[in-house]
């Protein structure tokens, strides 16, 4: 597979970095010459220098040959302008836009389908609040994904010193846990991945992550410790458009109490104004004695979402200090964010990573209907296997698959099932694959019957 990517900013880089690393042929471009210095010099990519919104740029990058254009550029207007000409150039190719203006997103449907023909359309602010909410109902994990079918999630979770299920084997921990539809998919012991076997021991300060069917989640949780609490009282520092869409959201749920904390006084008018149900509160999410004025100690949820991410980490700090229960905290910087566990912060969503890892998702190849990543060593692949894969009609455990490989799932019709050896894989059936990053190629090969 070829891709043009256009924008080397962070976005752009770990998308490049990601693609590399599975020996896709990556092609960035960038008008800044020291960034792309930087891409030649840490990545095995091709580069050029010029404007990815140039159609001649375009056509000297290869767009005609290329498989998919992804446009992820901090500026909405170069990612539509950049389609508009492939589109023209090359009408057959795959087009990813990043775009994060609310008028362009009312029109994301004419977009995609009508004006511009872009297959994808990426909203990073939309990604961070799924991800905020999804947090919000599971305080015990560190990180929720969704799968096509919503029932099944990838859950990331810590495990910490007075886990019980600490020093577990797995094969103990799934007997303990006492759920069929559970299987822990890989574990992050410092900067490694483990993928694991039912010998592998989990410990204390791993982060874990596991696959499992939505309403199995509070039981798996309570088994490791987490106590599911009702989130009712919430609060959220920074009104700007990710804050005032969250609150938004939040006013359509019955039996919650939001305040929105927000510096910019002209702001704080906007909000009271177009928001029915919220506090909306003028003051600095840095102050301590305003936080103990409006009994921080006694929230459910602290969400920080200023565009400082370090006002964000020193409010999240603050109010879990003051007491209050679960705190989410936005970060922009990629590299600030495997840092964060580091100091007592576990729940952190980036509007970068998350259209990063949106956008990962849809370049896949192959059936693969659905991608989440894990770090960024592997990713759970959500496949539709095909009468001419290689893998149907045979024992799981007679597989051909390198041991960074693993079945975890199979869905057919509406059972769920993990999967032991003896399991068989079908045409038509839904398959959850796990893989390292390196052997992600080997597994759209295999399930595309290549």
């Amino acid at each position: 597979m070829k891709a043009i990517i256009i924008g080397a900013g962070e976005v752009g880089f770990h998308i490049a970095r990601r693609l590399a690393a599975e020996n896709k042929q990556v092609l960035v471009i960038d008008k800044h010459q020291e960034v792309l210095s930087k891409v030649s010099e840490r990545l095995d990519v091709d580069t050029l220098l010029g404007s990815g919104s140039s159609p001649r740029m375009l056509e000297q990058a290869g767009v005609k040959e290329a498989d998919i254009l992804i446009a992820a550029t901090d500026s909405d207007e170069i990612n539509l302008i950049a389609c508009t000409f492939a589109n023209i150039l090359s009408p057959k190719i795959v087009k990813v836009a990043r775009i994060r203006n609310a008028e362009y997103i009312e029109f994301q449907d004419k977009l995609a389908r009508e004006l511009l023909q872009i297959d994808i359309v990426i909203n990073p602010e939309e990604e961070v609040i799924g991800s905020i909410k999804r947090l919000m109902g599971a305080p015990g994990a560190a990180e929720i994904s969704e799968f096509s079918d919503v029932n099944i999630k990838l859950i990331g979770m810590w495990i910490r010193e007075n886990t019980e299920l600490k020093d577990y084997k797995l094969m103990d921990v799934k007997k303990k846990v006492g759920v069929p539809e559970f299987i822990i998919a890989a574990i992050i012991r410092g900067d490694k991945i483990i993928i694991p076997s039912g010998d592998n021991k989990i410990k204390a300060g791993d982060l874990i992550y596991f696959v499992c069917i939505n309403k199995d989640l509070p039981t798996i949780l309570k088994a490791f410790g987490s106590v599911a609490k009702v989130q009712r009282k919430i609060m959220i520092i920074g009104g700007g458009n990710i804050g005032y869409k969250l609150a938004a959201d939040l006013e359509k749920q019955k039996g919650l109490q939001v305040k929105l904390l927000e510096q910019d006084k002209n702001r704080c008018d906007f909000l009271a104004e177009n928001l029915n149900k919220t506090i909306v509160l003028h003051g600095d999410g840095r102050d301590q004695n305003l936080l103990q004025q409006e009994n921080v100690g006694e929230l459910d949820v602290v969400v920080t979402l200023t565009g400082d991410e370090e006002n964000n980490v020193l409010c999240s700090l603050l109010t879990q200090n003051l007491g209050a229960g679960l705190t989410i905290t936005r970060v922009n910087k990629l590299a600030y964010i495997p840092l964060m566990k580091t100091i007592g912060l576990e729940h952190v969503v980036s509007p970068r990573l998350a259209a990063a890892n949106s956008i990962l998702r849809h370049v896949r190849q192959g059936t693969v209907i659905s991608s989440l990543s894990i770090k960024e060593e592997a990713e759970a692949l959500e496949v539709i296997a095909k009468e001419s894969s290689p893998l149907i009609n045979k024992p799981i455990k007679h597989l051909d698959l390198p041991k960074e490989i693993i079945v975890l799932c199979i869905i057919r019709g509406e059972s769920v099932m993990i999967p032991t050896g003896e399991n068989y894989i079908y045409p038509g059936d839904r398959v959850v694959i796990l893989s390292t990053s390196k052997n992600i190629s080997k597994v759209e090969k295999a399930l595309s019957g290549k």
